[in-house]
């Protein structure tokens, strides 16, 4: 089995992606593994499915390597499903290049937050409710599409004052109260629990048995 590139630079995503996948037998560097940098494509697509398929197109094709991408974000209902597709530059409406740009992951993930919370004020719990979601593509180094998976997990976001809580992650984990309890963030969870019920989790466990089963075959 080839080692698989993780299509992402961000480095919490790259922990994570890693320790789920270490009991697999399937070896992965992360692209900042490599003595080079690559242009990331532009994710243009409407659903995290298409953002996913390009950049795991892009970086299979620009690494000569098989390659594992997902396209991860939170849906609020009260908000119709925002922050979606642009969960990772929210307060910046989805700007890559702009004001986003110049700052650190850890601001603009303080930046996100702090839109979100904006935006529910005055929300109950009751309509709080939203989901982590991840999909994840399986490219070969001729960018073709070898094989998709989907995950997700439940929550709430948490009351101003209530969150942000917790060390153990990143984005918006911190106001993420898990389901269905809604006592704990996804940032205060045990890294071996979030690894058994997370989206990215779930997406991961049928990725592994695509994985497998597309090089059994071979």
């Amino acid at each position: 089995m080839p080692t698989i590139v993780l299509a992402t630079q961000n480095p919490g995503k790259i922990n994570e992606l890693q320790s789920l996948l270490k009991d697999s037998g399937i070896d992965v560097i992360g692209l900042d593994g490599f003595d080079q940098s690559f242009p990331e494509p532009d994710e243009s697509g409407d659903t995290f499915l298409e953002n996913a398929t390009i950049k795991a197109i892009a970086y299979a094709k620009a690494t000569s390597m098989h390659c594992l991408a997902d396209d991860s974000g939170l849906i609020i209902d009260a908000l119709n499903g925002k922050p979606g597709v642009i969960s990772s530059h929210y307060a910046f409406d989805g700007d890559v290049e702009g004001q986003a740009a110049s700052m650190t992951r850890q601001e603009r993930d303080d930046r996100n937050c702090e839109r979100v919370m904006l935006e529910l004020t005055g929300i109950t719990d009751e309509r709080r409710t939203a989901r982590f979601t991840c999909t994840m593509v399986f490219a070969d180094p001729t960018g073709a599409v070898l094989a998709s998976s989907e995950g997700l997990f439940e929550g709430r976001i948490g009351q101003d004052g209530e969150v942000p809580r917790g060390e153990n992650g990143f984005g918006y984990d911190p106001l993420f109260l898990v389901a269905p309890h809604f006592e704990n963030t996804s940032a205060e969870m045990e890294t071996t629990e979030k690894n058994k019920i997370s989206h990215r989790a779930k997406a991961v466990q049928s990725m592994i048995r695509e994985i497998e089963s597309i090089f059994s075959n071979k």
